[in-house]
């Protein structure tokens, strides 16, 4: 048989017939690289698995725990004013823009139309609502449901959100439903970014290799072509830096198409639309679109145009590149494409009239971000977070996606601040060394802090004066001294006289104390309103040491847990507290003798809206007695504003407010103390220096004229003290007697325990203290008399050791 000759070369076989060395090598070689693929393919690729499911699955981001200001509601007769009710609106990111969309108002003169956007408080949902608000003399005059014309009893607006509890991530981010985006951003993000998103399983092909051709030629990854999935992978959810290199696109294929695989396209949306980066504020990343809407136009998703989604969806490409605040023209030319691109798209997602019109609108953005930035009021949630330690690890409370409700009154704050700034500001110079202060402003009727303010510097966080400078508060530990005394009416009343001669105390070490008044004079022999609202030291001093002092330090331990030594000077402030204890202890005058904690946090929503923990329970009644001995010293505080050291209010015009306060003053002048109430609000107030110098302010000349100007903008009614359980009678010397009679002063008295009646007796007028007498026949009715000196005018204070405050009148 014949030989058939391939004519092969001599490199092809071998002599035996067998395949040459190179061709077994690379056989070899090839089987090697293909196992050692699978065999790191395999486990990474389960590996990525695993990665998926743990992340992705259980959608485990850090979501901000947000804090929110008190709903404002209205009612017809609730103290309001124009300049207040803007203030509140703008704060909760309401918009001047027709009343008719949620989250928007219109107002004509004193008639206001504000469309309510609903929300969920600590008792349940609140729906939207369209109401007509009319205000008129400080008041609302009436409210009505803006399409039914019904009278409506009350309406309660949405809140602002004040402040925002991050995680370690320091992420922006609102989760939304997919069924919550509006359809126009969800199709407009496919049409744009994914338009085969539906069809394909996590990766585009004909994108990836029109992308590859472009980084070979480059000679660098310049280009992506990813999908929404990839997209999503990349962004950080699943562990992917940003940086663009060829290992981390292998990465992100891998992680497309197993999240592909696990979950279906509606999850996948969803989360993509809860992770897109859309911005940064400092170190604080913008994640998601709702985030997004609040970040750049202050709105929700639902309340977005045509324009803004397009603008949104534009800046998905690149936040930075098409920032609408820095760069206008490329914002503006990006939201363009992408409208032209919802324009076109088959089927059209706008018509030819919507796509002209979102063209000629403005890019719509705020001009700075929304309730997104930073806190804003640190002293205020420095408390929020002292108040919630006790039931949230600091873990928990940031980062979990709570709701925490607040009584903030953001026009309360902003006033507050406003006073502070603009008091401090008149006060520097004068030889005074740097002033700082400390304020709280409650609610008289719950117990809401409404406002906080702990250094002139509001947005700094740092030392919070309202809580943490531990002060000498003065005077304004007196009304409680006296109130001690008026709960034995048997023994005591407003018309009681007292001594105001020199007093000596002898002290459990044998020294001996003498205190004197702070204008260096004895007054002799005066009724105990007068000496309470002239803030007389000496005749304090006698009131106190007869109701003991261990029960002054018993009284201020159970209405606010003061601890304090009862010494004799604790008669006179000898004891160092902060404007919150201060506010602590003048709550229960300024509710009417109810016992209520103060408190700042209302309740705590989880992040579905389930209350987890409620915090502002009504309190309980006033006591029959205590109701009774403090409307005694409510009238007696009323007193020391229209006649006493507080009377520069009436000359400041807030003598409507029928307003009840305390001036105090520490020894030297070091610290300046004011606390008022008014029939809606108290506020407690203290101005000093840090180093503890001396300041040359009494309380009427630093703290009161703080308290003036928060008062002289914040809407409130006029404290009207109740006549239950009271005995109003005119007095003379010290028997009941009638109106006519000359010199007959008018007095409330615990009801039985008026003096008995004596006959009109024509005697000398009843000498008044001296800044108090008036001249002429209206003197002898107690009418037209001359006002106090001015404080600042007066002789200063003359210290006494050991140093217990002294007040000047």
């Amino acid at each position: 048989m014949a030989r058939i000759d391939y004519d092969e070369d001599e490199d092809e076989l071998n002599g035996d017939g067998t395949a040459p060395d190179w061709r077994r090598r690379l056989l070899t070689w090839t089987l090697a690289a293909i196992g050692l693929g699978l065999g790191f393919l395999i486990p990474y690729t389960l590996y990525l698995n695993h990665q998926v499911s743990e992340r992705f699955g259980q959608l485990r981001w850090q979501v901000p725990t947000r804090v929110f200001a008190r709903p404002l509601q209205l009612a017809p007769g609730v103290a309001m004013d124009a300049q207040t009710l803007k203030t509140e609106l703008a704060a909760a990111s309401y918009r001047e823009d027709g009343g008719k969309r949620p989250g928007t108002y219109q107002h004509d003169g004193a008639r206001w139309v504000i469309a309510n956007r609903g929300f969920r408080d600590v008792d349940g949902d609140v729906a939207p609502s369209r109401v007509e608000v009319t205000l008129s003399g400080g008041r609302v005059a009436s409210l009505r449901d803006a399409g039914s014309r019904k009278a409506a009893k009350s309406v309660r607006l949405d809140p602002a959100r004040i402040a925002t509890l991050y995680g370690q991530s320091q992420e922006e981010r609102q989760l939304v439903r997919i069924e919550e985006v509006p359809e126009l951003l969800v199709t407009g993000l496919q049409a744009v970014e994914d338009r085969d998103f539906a069809h394909h399983h996590g990766i585009d092909l004909s994108g990836m290799l029109r992308a590859a051709f472009v980084n070979v030629r480059s000679g660098e990854a310049r280009q992506g072509g990813s999908t929404l999935t990839q997209q999503l992978a990349r962004s950080g959810i699943l562990g992917i830096g940003r940086e663009q290199t060829f290992s981390r696109k292998f990465n992100e294929i891998l992680f497309a198409l197993l999240i592909e695989a696990r979950y279906d396209k509606r999850s996948i949306l969803e989360a993509y639309l809860n992770q897109v980066y859309l911005g940064q504020r400092g170190s604080q990343e913008i994640r998601g679109v709702a985030a997004g809407a609040e970040f750049w136009f202050g709105r929700e998703l639902g309340d977005l145009s045509t324009a803004q989604v397009a603008m949104l969806i534009g800046m998905v490409k690149g936040p930075s590149a098409y920032d609408p605040r820095r760069h206008p023209e490329a914002a503006r030319a990006r939201r363009d494409l992408v409208l032209a691109k919802m324009h076109g798209s088959e089927p059209a997602l706008i018509d030819d009239a919507e796509y002209a019109r979102a063209r000629k609108a403005p890019l719509g953005v705020t001009d700075a971000p929304g309730s997104t930035s930073a806190n804003p009021f640190p002293a205020y949630v420095d408390l929020v977070r002292r108040q919630l330690v006790r039931d949230y690890p600091a873990d928990v409370l940031q980062g979990a996606g709570l709701r925490v409700m607040t009584g903030m009154s953001p026009a309360a704050q902003a006033y507050a601040e406003g006073a502070v700034t603009r008091t401090l500001k008149s006060l520097e110079g004068r030889k005074r060394p740097p002033l700082q202060a400390g304020l709280v402003v409650t609610d008289v009727d719950n117990g809401d802090v409404l406002a906080v303010v702990g250094s002139r510097q509001f947005r700094q966080p740092g030392f919070n004066r309202a809580i943490e400078a531990q002060r000498p508060v003065g005077s304004l530990l007196k009304p409680f001294v006296y109130m001690l005394a008026l709960a034995s009416p048997d023994q005591w009343s407003l018309a009681s006289w007292v001594d105001d001669s020199p007093v000596t105390v002898t002290l459990g070490n044998g020294k001996r104390w003498s205190p004197g008044n702070s204008d260096g004079r004895s007054h002799g022999t005066v009724r105990l309103i007068d000496a309470l609202s002239q803030s007389y030291n000496q005749a304090t001093v006698r009131l106190g040491m007869a109701v003991q002092p261990q029960r002054v330090a018993m009284l201020l331990d159970k209405l606010a847990g003061i601890k304090a030594e009862p010494n004799p000077s604790l008669i006179l402030g000898a004891v160092d507290q902060s404007p919150y204890a201060m506010a602590q202890l003048y709550q229960f005058l300024a509710s009417g003798g109810e016992i209520q904690p103060l408190h700042l946090v209302r309740g705590v929503l989880d992040r579905d809206g389930r209350m987890l923990k409620r915090y502002d329970k009504e309190p309980g009644p006033a006591q029959p007695g205590d109701a009774i001995a403090v409307r005694l010293i409510s009238t007696a505080l009323q007193r020391t504003v229209t006649n006493g050291t507080a009377h520069q209010l009436v000359r400041d015009g807030l003598g409507r407010l029928d307003a009840a306060g305390k001036t105090g003053t520490s020894n030297d002048g070091r610290d300046s103390w004011f606390a008022g109430w008014t029939g809606d609000y108290l506020a407690v107030v203290w101005v000093g220096n840090d180093q503890n110098e001396m300041t040359g302010l009494y309380g009427a000349t630093g703290a009161m004229r703080v308290w003036s100007g928060l008062f002289s903008r914040l809407p409130s009614s006029p404290l009207k003290v109740g006549g239950e359980g009271l005995d109003w009678q005119w007095v003379v010397q010290s028997s009941s007697t009638d109106a006519s009679c000359p010199g007959a002063r008018r007095f409330p008295f615990a009801k039985g325990y008026a003096p008995p009646y004596q006959s009109c007796v024509y005697a000398e007028p009843e000498a008044l203290p001296e800044e108090d007498q008036g001249g002429g026949w209206r003197s002898w009715f107690g009418l037209d008399r001359k006002a106090p000196q001015d404080p600042a005018k007066q002789v200063p204070e003359q210290p006494a050791p050991p140093p217990p405050s002294q007040e000047q009148p």
